[in-house]
């Protein structure tokens, strides 16, 4: 979804997903038509005194809605603050702490393999909402309870006050919970982490925070009908297969660089710039390839791909040539890069292939996703690579003849 950026915090970037602004009315709503009932709940829980009737007057109800919804998610980006300030102590860059449909997300740009330090920054947002949660019943205790000329006022404010500190509360406690790559499910790796590779300790906590998916997808369905939590189960079990996955695919790839899986320069087909389309997708059809580096003069110059023949019609083809299809904005990588870096930078760019040069800028070979996926097959196929979670794997260089 689309996010607009809204701020910064210590340097950080505040965004709000395009699904926040459908779940803060939401939640605000939810609050305003529940004011009687968690007023109930306050009365029990923190003996507030608080009389519904004051409470549930007119418009007073939206208003209170608003104040506790809005003072929520504040509490969900000081929560996810403090995950990041921790991060930036420990030397990992924070790209921005995003508001969306579910809560808040700090997006480290690498996650610490260190146990120690992935299980502060675990805690820390808890901690932060404890704090909250803390400071937010204070405020509620140090105002009077009893009947004033501003007795609306006061009460609105006792209210928002003590829901704030029970929600925030709940919201470190629901955090604790084993459901990886929950807070409570990052703290389970590092404790994991502390006897084994990190790849075992990831996928333990992926299976766990599964399980937890599954069971939490069935109570919001079966038990409380809630399609929040639903819908928040599902985010977490794709989460944790999604990490787990990546996690699996850093140790597969420790220590292969772009130049051990490319298809070096002399394997490499290029088209000149002067041929027409429809030449260029027979040899498409001939040669089972479907992006081809473009020629000039002997240098690279641009990139064709399948996607921008088929944007010619069929009774044009033979007039126009690559030249006039190509794309001249081509992304490069060093042959020195980490495999798992190219592929991050394929998957961010959007792209199916990347133009491997060197320092020089002289073309050394090609770089596709399927170079990528058929490396990490035969190293998971080798005899020396050990099943994630029993060893870290050795470096396996694999043939770099592979064949796209």
């Amino acid at each position: 979804m689309r996010r607009f950026r809204i701020g910064s915090v210590f340097g950080i970037p505040i965004q709000l997903d395009l699904t926040f602004l459908l779940v803060l009315p939401l939640f605000a709503w939810i609050i305003g038509t529940q004011v009687e009932q968690t007023t109930e709940l306050l009365n029990g829980t923190l003996n507030a005194g608080l009389d519904p009737s004051v409470l549930t007057g007119g418009s007073l109800v939206w208003v209170l809605g608003i104040g506790a919804a809005v003072g929520l998610f504040a509490g969900v980006v000081l929560h996810e603050l403090g995950h990041s300030l921790v991060a930036i102590r420990y030397g990992y860059p924070i790209d921005s702490i995003t508001l969306w449909l579910f809560g808040g997300i700090a997006q480290l740009t690498e996650m610490p393999e260190d146990w120690k330090q992935e299980l502060v920054i675990a805690i820390a947002g808890p901690i932060v909402s404890v704090v909250l949660g803390a400071l937010c019943y204070v405020g509620f205790l140090l105002l009077p309870a009893t009947t004033t000329t501003a007795v609306t006022a006061v009460a609105s404010a006792r209210f928002i006050l003590g829901y704030l500190a029970v929600m925030n509360l709940a919201l470190a406690a629901f955090n604790m919970l084993p459901g990886f790559p929950m807070d409570g499910g990052r703290v389970l790796r590092a404790l994991l982490a502390r006897r084994r590779p990190y790849a075992r300790a990831t996928k333990i906590a992926a299976e766990v925070g599964k399980l937890f998916a599954v069971f939490l997808g069935l109570t919001g369905i079966f038990v409380v009908g809630n399609l929040f939590l639903a819908g928040l189960a599902f985010f977490i079990y794709i989460g944790a297969e999604g990490e787990s996955r990546q996690t699996t695919m850093r140790a597969a790839f420790e220590g292969v660089t772009v130049a051990d899986v490319m298809t070096p320069a002399d394997r490499v087909t290029t088209v000149s710039e002067d041929v027409s389309v429809r030449e260029l997708i027979q040899t498409m059809f001939r040669e089972r390839h479907t992006g081809y580096p473009v020629e000039r003069d002997g240098e690279v110059v641009g990139l064709v791909t399948l996607e921008d023949a088929r944007a010619v019609r069929d009774v044009e083809r033979d007039a126009y040539t690559v030249g006039d299809v190509m794309t001249t904005e081509i992304i490069t990588i060093s042959p020195d890069t980490d495999a798992m870096d190219a592929l991050t930078t394929l998957q961010g760019n959007s792209v199916g292939r990347l133009l491997v040069t060197d320092a020089d800028g002289k073309f050394q070979g090609l770089l596709t996703r399927s170079d990528i996926m058929t490396a990490l097959s035969i190293i998971k196929s080798s005899s020396d690579y050990a099943a994630v979670g029993e060893a870290e794997p050795e470096t396996v260089r694999p043939d770099s003849r592979i064949e796209r």
